[in-house]
């Protein structure tokens, strides 16, 4: 009866993992998963006989003093590259040619940028992993991978099986890491496949065990005498129902310009996903023409790797700038010999603080490989350890503020220096610009330059004191005729009555962003209600926390502040509380945006939705009601159509905002 119970146990927790690790359909809640799995866990302690290699209980980890070496079963072989379509072409039409027949079926797949491992299953159990190595020898990490909860532990059928896998860590997840080791002043990883690799090596698996690592597999080697699969296609769909994750962007073509126009699609549409891919791998469908075709010495010739254009380069840091943001945080900037990364051209790149620039080694004059972080904004990842490196003068962090010379200030806890004076005129210059930004009060037609010259001729100072200008105010100003300041005055007019959420956002609190002040104008819902709160009130709410509480809470109480938004509302600039605009046409309800819209913006959507009650969310799940999909729409569309979710162009968007139905 024991061994029933646990073997029931086993079973039950092996399934949901494969409900939320895999396909992203969890269907208990995290409370009930908890209940099974410390039952589970308590009966093995007490009986621990009944411990198996497939049980939940055996991804916590252990210690190890090295990685023991390992010979692969089956070689894991290297891919050639391609690097642009003629490439693909000339390996086409030398497969062709070799076969003696065109329009062979190719299978698309995007090349995930993580460590490849090969794993083992004995019965449907879980028996080793390997790393790739160098192809034919790799290390053994069987303890560290037991940890990854995309990884079954235990198959939907009991059969012998091996089978190959990228492990990678989600952009989101290695953001969040690295955010953390620079507050520990721990190792900074430069890119999602570093930390990564760096978390399987672990020689303590619990490290391992903490990080968030998954896996796409994309390859099996069949037990022998199977028949029944013969074409790589099929061998996807069956490892999916023996319980592997498989990547959902993949394709099945006629022929090679079919591949072609699959690797340009995602040549820009990859940015949108939550892991890093650095390729296309194309491989000949039908598995009797992969063996007729066979390998070179190091490659099949029946697959190649398209690859795109590189996401980090070396370049030369020429200067670094000092730059004042609106909270007073003082930037280094790193100016840079202009180069083209990943389809534009970038000059110059973020080094977030002066510690990270010690830790790097940053000097005027370094070689350094930049990358795009999150594929947008360019950093500096790592300085060319040369001999001119060590003749450079070392980078010597500033004293005072480049703008009004007053003493930098560190805070505690803190990594960033500030400017320590409350009036300084870059500051100030930098908070009008995000109240005008799209982000916070969204008002058209004034940008830097604007803002530069109504500082500068004394005219603002306060985003206040932008609702007193007239029409003939703007019109002072150099190059704007009547038309132009006619546009500006209206468009600040226009923007009296935003939504708390907005207004909350432009008023520059210390770590309240777009997504914070959306929490808490929705849970206050008036800004009379948000000024008057306790501390502990705010610090209750869930995704706030503590010090954004205290931050919310003394900036309401500041006599500066307080003077600000009196001036505002004796200017008529009144936000429109949450309660105001909500209703309840769309409560239960969770929309996904993607692509472009063109009779509004992804913002304004987004806030339409919440009006009337809606959810927005940043990734498509089971959980999804419905997929708003504009022109180029990316990876979310493909996923709603995998999962069976309702997809909605943007008529069909526009008819259920104005209809309000949930049907």
């Amino acid at each position: 009866m024991l061994r029933k119970r646990v073997e029931y146990l086993k079973d039950e927790l092996n399934k949901h993992n494969y409900n939320y690790y895999v396909l992203d359909n969890p269907v208990i809640s995290d409370y009930e998963y908890d209940k099974l799995f410390a039952e589970l866990k308590e009966l093995e302690f007490a009986n621990p006989e009944l411990i198996t290699p497939d049980s939940p209980t055996q991804r916590v980890g252990s210690v190890s003093t090295k990685f023991e070496e390992y010979k692969h079963k089956y070689r894991l072989y290297s891919l050639d590259n391609s690097y642009n379509p003629e490439d693909l072409r000339k390996w086409y039409e030398r497969v062709t040619r070799e076969y003696g027949r065109d329009n062979l079926e190719l299978v698309c797949e995007l090349k995930i940028d993580g460590l490849a491992i090969a794993l083992s299953y004995t019965n449907g159990i879980f028996t080793t992993g390997v790393t790739r190595g160098d192809g034919i020898t790799g290390e053994n990490i069987t303890q560290n991978l037991k940890t990854v909860k995309a990884v079954p532990l235990k198959l939907f059928e009991n059969i012998n099986i091996d089978v190959r896998g990228e492990i990678y860590m989600p952009v989101s997840s290695f953001n969040k890491l690295n955010e953390e080791n620079l507050k520990n002043n721990e190792k900074i990883f430069a890119n999602p496949r570093n930390a990564a690799a760096g978390s399987l090596r672990q020689l303590d698996s619990t490290i391992t065990a903490k990080r968030d690592l998954s896996m796409f597999t994309y390859t099996v080697i069949l037990p022998d005498g199977n028949n029944t699969i013969k074409t790589h296609w099929d061998s996807l769909e069956y490892i999916k129902k023996l319980g592997f994750k498989t990547n959902p962007n993949i394709r099945l073509v006629k022929d090679i310009e079919g591949a072609i126009r699959f690797c340009k699609d995602w040549e820009t549409k990859r940015f949108d996903l939550d892991y890093a891919t650095d390729g296309v791998v194309i491989k000949i469908n039908n598995f009797g023409i992969q063996n007729e075709l066979g390998y070179t010495a190091r490659a099949p010739k029946w697959a190649t790797a398209f690859k795109f254009p590189p996401e980090e380069i070396s370049t030369e840091l020429k200067d670094i700038e000092i730059g004042v943001g609106k909270t007073g945080a003082i930037t280094p900037v790193a100016v840079l010999e202009p180069v083209l990364l990943a389809g534009s051209t970038v000059s110059r790149a973020s080094l977030h603080n002066f510690d990270e620039i010690e830790r790097l080694d940053v000097r005027v004059g370094d070689k350094v490989f930049i990358k795009k972080a999150a594929e947008i904004i360019p950093k500096v990842i790592k300085v060319v350890d040369d001999e001119k490196h060590y003749s450079l003068a070392k980078y010597r962090p500033p004293v005072e503020c480049p703008v009004c010379h007053s003493p930098l200030e560190y805070r505690e806890g803190e990594v960033a220096a500030y400017c320590s004076n409350s009036e300084c005129p870059a500051v100030a210059k930098a908070r009008l610009e995000y109240w005008v930004s799209k982000e916070a009060m969204d008002i058209d037609f004034i940008g830097p330059t604007i803002i530069e010259q109504l500082y500068n001729l004394n005219m603002v100072r306060t985003p206040a004191d932008l609702y007193k200008l007239s029409q003939q105010d703007f019109m002072q100003l150099e190059l704007v005729k009547e038309k132009s300041a006619y546009n500006m005055y209206t468009s600040v007019r226009s923007s009296k009555n935003r939504p708390l959420a907005r207004f909350l956002t432009a008023l520059s609190v210390r770590h309240v962003g777009k997504e914070t002040a959306e929490i808490i104008s929705g849970e206050f819902k008036t800004l009379e209600n948000i000024k008057s709160a306790p501390l502990d009130k705010l610090a209750e709410i869930e995704g706030v926390g503590e010090k954004i509480a205290k931050n919310v809470y003394e900036f309401f109480r500041d006599k500066k502040n307080i003077k600000l938004l009196k001036e505002l509302d004796d200017n008529g600039v009144v936000p429109i509380s949450s309660k105001q605009v909500q209703s309840d046409e769309f409560s239960g309800l969770v929309f996904v945006l993607t692509g472009t819209l063109q009779s509004m913006t992804r913002d304004n959507a987004d806030a339409k939705i919440k009006e009337k009650g809606g959810k927005t969310s940043s990734s498509v799940s089971k959980k999804t009601s419905f997929v708003v999909a504009g022109e180029n729409a990316g990876s979310k569309f493909d996923k709603a159509v995998s999962l069976g979710v309702k997809i909605l162009n943007e008529d069909e968007f526009i008819e259920l905002l104005n209809s309000g139905s949930k049907t």
